[in-house]
């Protein structure tokens, strides 16, 4: 007997495009998920399936109207989400597949009415950093996408030449120059495709591209 390919792909478990969730009790949390894959290259969540890919089922009505305030009222630009239900047994999943933003950068809402940006790296959604904002701005077209290439870019190249790693912290003080003027450099080298940007849960740090 052939498996359902959603089980499948629940048993390859999380990764950048798919995200499980037991339930949703608030639209503001289950919104800086949709937000981090719209700003990605789009994704999926599952609805009714825990983070050990045991199915628990979903509340059908109440989850698709939590989903649906999430992607129309916590985040913006507005999502259109793509809802499917499957039954497994007496068990519902909902699957929510959330699209490529066209429209980047996407803000979600917080519980205190602050709207942030996140993005999806690996299996987890993180608070995307200024410079990763501006990046998806000017990747977007809303900003100019001009390399200025002067002795303090140089600098920066063969600075991670030799070392595997740079942080914004080193940049500024490699180059002794202003936090603001080491993030608008880095922002005009990551969109450039020159150098790219990492973010972890504590750290961003940049590398050759």
């Amino acid at each position: 007997m052939a498996i359902h390919p959603l089980l499948l792909r629940i048993a390859g478990g999380e990764n950048d495009t798919l995200d499980f969730k037991k339930t949703i009790s608030s639209a503001s949390k289950i919104a800086k998920t949709m937000s981090a894959f719209a700003n990605h290259r789009g994704g999926t969540l599952l609805v009714g399936v825990n983070d050990n890919k045991t199915i628990s089922g979903a509340r059908s009505d109440d989850e698709k109207y939590m989903l649906d305030l999430a992607a129309h009222f916590y985040v913006k630009p507005e999502i259109n989400l793509q809802i499917t239900e499957y039954e497994f047994g007496d068990k519902t999943i909902i699957e929510a597949r959330i699209p490529e933003g066209a429209d980047k950068p996407y803000y979600a809402k917080d519980e205190e009415g602050k709207w942030w940006v996140h993005i999806r790296v690996k299996d987890q959604s993180l608070l995307a950093s200024k410079i990763v904002v501006d990046v998806l701005k000017r990747n977007n077209g809303k900003e100019q996408n001009i390399i200025n290439y002067t002795h303090l870019e140089d600098g920066v190249l063969k600075y991670l030449q030799k070392n595997e790693k740079a942080t914004l912290k080193e940049v500024c003080k490699l180059l002794n120059i202003s936090r603001w003027r080491a993030q608008k450099m880095l922002v005009s080298l990551v969109s450039g495709g020159v150098v790219r940007s990492h973010t972890t849960e504590k750290l961003e740090y940049f590398t050759l591209s």
